[in-house]
């Protein structure tokens, strides 16, 4: 019993520690307190001040748009090379793990740096043009959607492919039709987890953005350092809608994770 207690007083601990900071700050965005400390009365004029301001909503149509077209592009570069490799040689499929990690553990300042050598002084590349930007982008989210395919191609039967090319199947079609469908989880769950990454991303954008562009999180730290009070205050709100989209996503895919599962354990 007391094991148990423990368990449990840990566990709020943890929970506590986590969330209770994004809970704090969201009752803040309902009020008309200007810094963390003092709550005033009750306000909305922080959610109106985010959908009314169009510097605001430049910047955060500006990031999902980056955000999902980088998790498009690496989620195919991710997906492929984690075929790629399941499918080569030991030696083959060993080197590309290496170096598929390389990129995970480099620290993103290292990563963003080099890519805007790469594009704007080797090839020329303007970052005016976004290229640069979307190629650090996708340079970094490429190996986790790699991370998350690869699982579930292990647990895929590997006699499954070369069965279809025996029944007549084209090695194209038995991708589209064989291997895709069952790895279709752990697509989704890097395309997710890059669309998160590419949002929570601050080096590589500060080293590869355009000047006049700013993702979230650039915006955010430049607003610390002398915005107006009412666009810091919408930032709190800003805030609060991105953890409760979150939040929605996570119960979603979950659930449909559970259905998927149950409806497989019926047949």
């Amino acid at each position: 019993m007391i094991k148990r207690c423990g368990k449990g007083v840990f566990l709020a601990l943890v929970l506590a520690f986590l969330y209770a900071p994004i809970l704090i700050l969201m009752v803040y965005s309902f009020t008309t307190s200007t810094q963390i400390g003092t709550i005033r009365g009750f306000s909305l004029q922080n959610y109106i001040t985010l959908l009314t301001t169009r510097e605001l909503l430049v910047m955060i149509r500006g990031t999902v748009f980056l955000a999902l077209g980088s998790a498009a592009i690496a989620s195919v570069l991710g997906t492929l090379g984690a075929i790629g490799s399941f499918y080569s040689r030991r030696r083959t499929a060993s080197f590309l793990a290496a170096m598929n990690q390389v990129p995970v553990v480099n620290a993103d300042v290292v990563t963003g740096f080099s890519i805007c050598i790469l594009m704007v002084v080797v090839f020329g590349v303007s970052k005016d043009t976004f290229f640069p930007l979307l190629a650090g982008h996708v340079t970094l989210c490429a190996p986790f959607v790699y991370l998350s395919v690869m699982p579930k191609l292990k647990q895929m039967d590997p006699g499954t492919y070369e069965a279809a090319l025996d029944l007549g199947a084209t090695p194209q079609g038995a991708l589209f039709t064989v291997i895709l469908p069952q790895i279709a989880p752990g697509i989704v769950s890097g395309f997710a987890l890059a669309v998160t990454l590419s949002l929570d991303d601050y080096f590589i954008a500060t080293y590869t953005k355009p000047a006049a562009f700013d993702t979230i999180s650039t915006y955010v730290v430049n607003a610390t350092k002398g915005a107006q009070t009412d666009i810091k205050t919408a930032l709190w709100a800003l805030a609060a809608v991105i953890f409760v989209i979150v939040v929605l996503v996570v119960v979603c895919m979950n659930v449909y994770a559970a259905r998927q599962e149950k409806r497989r354990a019926c047949r």
